[in-house]
């Protein structure tokens, strides 16, 4: 373990080995902080807070404070982080409130560049990344492999599916489908995300039914509901399918159209 003597660290504070903490760092109490983690300068991390395994947290950035929620008024809340996530600089992460759950919660092997904001409450999978300056409000759901580009937002309670791809500036109002690309004002599909699925080893056919999906969703006369029973159809033949309509059966917003 290596604690710059400049850095203040609560007594109560459980820091496992091998973690390194830089100068003019603030951890709070109620705070965990697992192995091989480091932090750098000037970070503030309050609690509760549990940090896992291995992540880096970069100068400025602030980490489970109270959520900028008028409704919050002190009740128990917390913040879960889990392994090899990078946290740039300036990013901030608030703690969870009542009215979700009380917790929010980050999974393994995040990319967060500077300035990114994750509101109250919000689920953030695994293999995600957040472009500078990209933000999400209260209750947002991204799951995995997902990208958010350099200043795309979220509306409150939005969920973002897997490997779906949100361009810069994207203003996210309504749920963004697995696979699905977005981008604009109010944020519009833009067909699916191949390249991206091509990187994570897709297979030539999983790539046609996706864009298959993609076209019955999209591209057809067919109503939302006659297009879901399509999809779940074609799932019966392409597992990777079911994703999308699992998030359909379960969206919580309408779907960007």
């Amino acid at each position: 373990m290596t604690i710059d003597a400049r850095a203040v660290v609560d007594p109560s504070a459980k820091i496992a080995k091998d973690v390194t903490i830089g100068p003019f760092s603030i951890i709070g109490p109620d705070v965990e902080i697992g192995e091989g983690t480091w932090i750098g300068p000037h970070v503030v991390i309050n609690g509760p807070t549990r940090i896992g395994k291995e992540n880096r947290i970069f100068q400025f950035s602030s980490i489970g404070d109270i959520p900028q929620d008028k409704k919050y008024h002190g009740e128990a809340s917390s913040l879960e982080i889990g392994d090899r996530n990078t946290i740039r600089e300036y990013a901030t992460i608030n703690r969870g409130t009542e009215d979700g759950g009380g917790i929010t919660r980050l999974g393994n092997d995040n990319w967060l560049m500077a300035y990114i904001h994750i509101a109250h409450d919000c689920i953030v999978g695994n293999d995600t990344i957040m472009a500078n300056a990209a933000s999400l409000a209260g209750h947002s759901v991204v799951g995995d492999y997902a990208i958010l580009g350099g200043f795309a937002v979220t509306h409150q309670f939005t969920s973002i599916g897997t490997h779906a791809f949100c361009g810069l500036g994207s203003i996210i109002t309504r749920d963004v489908p697995p696979y699905v690309m977005v981008n604009g004002n109010p944020a519009e599909p833009h067909g699916t995300n191949t390249e991206g699925l091509k990187r994570r080893g897709f297979s030539k056919s999983a790539l046609q039914a996706i864009r298959q999906a993609y076209k019955l969703l999209y591209r057809s006369a067919l109503t939302l509901e006659d297009a879901k029973k399509e999809l779940a159809a074609l799932a019966n033949t392409h597992p990777e399918i079911k994703i999308m309509v699992d998030f359909l059966d379960n969206k919580r917003r309408s779907i960007v159209r």
